[in-house]
Order: C-alpha cells, then sequence, then structure tokens
C-alpha cells in the first residue's frame, strides 16, 4: 500500500505542474522519477513516449499508466493514473468556473503567452535530449529525415498520415534495418 501511495503522490505532483502536454512533462519524468527516484531508466522512458504517442489518450497520462504497471501492475497503474489526473481536474474545474469572468483581461492573457512561452522551452528541450539518445547512426538521422519529411510535408500529400502510422513504420524499420544506439 505504501508503494501505492508513493506512485500516486509522485503523479500527483507532476499532474500539478504539467503544462503542455505530454513532451513538456517528459524534462520532470525524467528529474523525478529516472534520476532522483530510478524507477524508469531513460530508454524506457523513450518507449513508454513513443507507445504513449501511438495509443488512444493523453501521452502524459498514458506515460504515467505504463509507469505505475512497472512498479506495481494493475494497482500502480491505477495509482499513478488517478495521482496524475487529480490535480488537472481539479485545476480545470476551478479554471472553467472563473475563466469567463476573466478570460479577456489583459494580465490573464498575458500569462497565458508567458506560459506557452514556457511549455515551449520544456518542449525543445524534451526534444534535444531525445535526439541525443535516438539519432545515434547514420540509419537513425536518414529514418528521422524521413519522418520529418513526412511530417512536415503531410499537408501537400494526397493523404496525411497519422502520428501511429509513422511510429509503427518506424518500429518496422527498426526491426528490418537494425536499431541506432543498440545497448552493448
Amino acid at each position: 500500500m505504501k508503494e501505492l501511495i508513493e506512485l500516486y503522490t509522485a503523479f500527483l505532483r507532476i499532474g500539478a505542474v504539467n503544462f503542455g502536454g505530454g513532451y513538456a512533462m517528459l524534462p520532470l519524468l525524467q528529474r523525478d522519477l529516472e534520476e532522483t527516484r530510478h524507477w524508469t531508466t531513460t530508454d524506457e522512458l523513450m518507449d513508454y513516449f513513443a507507445i504513449g504517442q501511438c495509443t488512444p489518450g493523453i501521452i502524459a497520462l498514458n506515460v504515467s499508466t505504463f509507469i505505475g504497471h512497472k512498479k506495481k501492475g494493475i494497482p500502480g497503474a491505477l495509482a499513478a493514473t488517478l495521482g496524475f489526473l487529480t490535480m488537472p481536474i481539479i485545476i480545470i474545474i476551478i479554471i472553467a468556473a472563473f475563466l469567463q469572468n476573466f478570460a479577456e483581461l489583459e494580465v490573464v492573457q498575458h500569462a497565458f503567452a508567458g506560459i506557452r512561452v514556457c511549455v515551449c522551452v520544456l518542449i525543445v528541450q524534451a526534444v534535444l535530449r531525445l535526439w541525443k539518445k535516438s539519432v545515434v547512426d547514420a540509419k537513425c538521422i536518414i529514418l528521422y529525415l524521413v519522418i520529418f519529411a513526412l511530417t512536415v510535408f503531410s499537408k501537400m500529400m494526397p493523404v496525411s498520415l497519422p502520428a501511429a502510422v509513422l511510429v509503427i513504420a518506424a518500429g518496422v524499420f527498426g526491426i528490418f534495418f537494425g536499431k541506432g544506439g543498440e545497448k552493448k
């Protein structure tokens, strides 16, 4: 029970400050769950993000569920998921109750503008960390460039490829052509 409470409270804290979605959460998870608590590794975290990207739901919530499951099975998954959801639900209810009254205030608009900048920085930091661990050889660079081009130019193509298709295609590429950055 103590470990379930610890899972709940860890994700309660992370959920309380998770602005900007899953990728903005990556630095928080790395610091708290990988470096401090040693509940996961960088490679596992990257795998959770990849799977979380191509499964239904919010990436950050999916990652919380995966880590909770790794620690304590289904009860751990539930504890981590509920912990992650608690604060955002409370905050959203409070904001929804008052936002209509304050959304037009200049100070509120400036606050949201500042939060957006911070979220961009957190996402860039997450991308740089993922880049260093993922794009490690020529095969990875080629795969990155192909996926990047398909993503950037998807609006010009007759059919836009969903992110899940790109993730699955990259997984198939890894199976057939070997994965970059193999653990030694």
